[in-house]
């Protein structure tokens, strides 16, 4: 036990030395924690708003529907399989149309997608109850997001000349009116769609008891390939499987702030060290005359330096839990059009701070910080008593 008093007694007597160090380390702790909690954060709001306002429990998509080519709409449509109409009749799936369309706002000419859904569906987390508004047969009642908004200079009560092209490959075209813009994170659901009701769009089209996909409910277990009639399921992770990535990318980027945060803690500890073992040269000496070994010795600068961690842990911890705990409840704000950059996260991003994370973090840093430590104390082992009584090194 004699050595960890001592240890101890050395760091508090070394005064505020001992605290700059630790305090600096202390940064480190909570600078990586928040760091990582940021980008899990970021990866589960993204997630979360994804699930909620576009892929539920998956969708079942018709085999010719891609929805990365426009050109594929003329044809990616078809009568709803019984099984997934029978989900939908339960409120367990919601059939979406998809057709391509123009809108001419301001006499500018907008390509868009215009989906048809059900104004009752409660699947998704879209306002479409807005859509059962009524109107007149000359009318389409139309829900936007804010993104179609901006680009399109439409907000709630215009009204907008919409032209599609229907089942026989006629164009026509009628008045919609906005009756809702709705805030979402979500582009995929926003930049350049126009949502009506699914029964308007299926009569405008002439194309009755069809869609382009159904959106299945969380509960509802998607129906094997022969129910589907050949309809194409997409599960959450192949939805998702872009965003992951994004995240992933982000995670290394953050990684190297992780190495860049720990590797300032070390170099201060390093160099404590290394000023430690040159000034107390005489402090060895004694301590071998008195009977310590080399072993001894290097354990005793070794644990000083673990001390440094120990210590920086619980100041990070005074300042570092309110602080994290703060930006948990309040997010990050982040600058206008950021979303821009393809990541549905809203205008805040909210830390996640989990136990792995914390305790995770911890012990790397004390592992490092004890290493660290170590390594300059490699010289005391060729250290001679006699030398180090006469203030030498060897």
């Amino acid at each position: 036990m004699i050595i960890p008093k001592l240890a101890l007694k050395n760091l508090l007597g070394a005064g505020l030395r001992t605290w700059l160090n630790v305090f600096v380390l202390s940064l480190s702790f909570v600078l990586i924690i928040f760091s990582q909690g940021l980008i899990r954060g970021m990866d589960q709001q993204a997630e979360e708003a994804m699930i909620a306002s576009e892929v539920a429990g998956g969708h079942v998509q018709h085999p010719a529907y891609d929805p990365f080519d426009p050109l594929t709409l003329a044809d990616a449509h078809g009568p709803v399989p019984p099984a997934l109409e029978s989900l939908a009749a339960a409120g367990k799936a919601a059939p979406v149309l998809v057709v391509q369309g123009t809108i001419y706002p301001q006499g500018r000419l907008i390509a868009v997608q215009v989906k048809g859904i059900d104004p009752g569906q409660s699947i998704l987390n879209i306002p479409t109850s807005f859509l059962s508004a009524g109107s007149s047969d000359d009318e389409v009642p139309a829900l936007i997001g804010q993104r179609m908004a901006m680009l399109s200079g439409l907000k709630a009560g215009d009204r907008v000349t919409l032209q599609w092209r229907d089942a026989r490959g006629t164009f026509d075209a009628r008045d919609a009116v906005v009756v809702q813009v709705m805030n979402t994170s979500v582009q995929s659901i926003d930049q350049g769609q126009v949502w009506v009701p699914l029964a308007r769009l299926r009569e405008m089209t002439g194309l009755p008891g069809e869609a382009t996909f159904v959106v299945l409910a969380k509960v509802a277990a998607p129906p094997d390939q022969a129910a589907a009639g050949g309809w194409v399921f997409r599960d959450q992770d192949d939805f998702l499987a872009d965003l992951r990535a994004m995240v992933e990318t982000k995670s290394f980027s953050g990684s190297i702030l992780y190495a860049i945060f720990l590797a300032l803690a070390m170099l201060a500890i390093f160099d404590t060290q290394v000023l430690a073992i040159f000034h107390r040269r005489r402090e060895m000496g004694t301590l071998m005359a008195l009977g310590f070994t080399r072993g001894k010795v290097i354990g005793l600068f070794t644990f000083e330096g673990m001390l440094n961690g120990v210590l920086a842990a619980l100041v990070a911890a005074v300042y570092g839990i309110p602080l994290l705990s703060w930006m948990a409840r309040t997010g990050w704000a982040l600058p206008a059009e950021t979303d821009s950059y393809g990541f549905p996260i809203g205008e805040r991003i909210f830390p996640a701070y989990g136990v792995g994370l914390v305790a995770g973090t911890t012990l790397l840093v004390l592992l490092v910080t004890t290493f660290v430590a170590f390594l300059p104390t490699r010289k005391i082992a060729r250290l001679k008593p006699t030398d180090a009584l006469r203030g030498r090194m060897t």
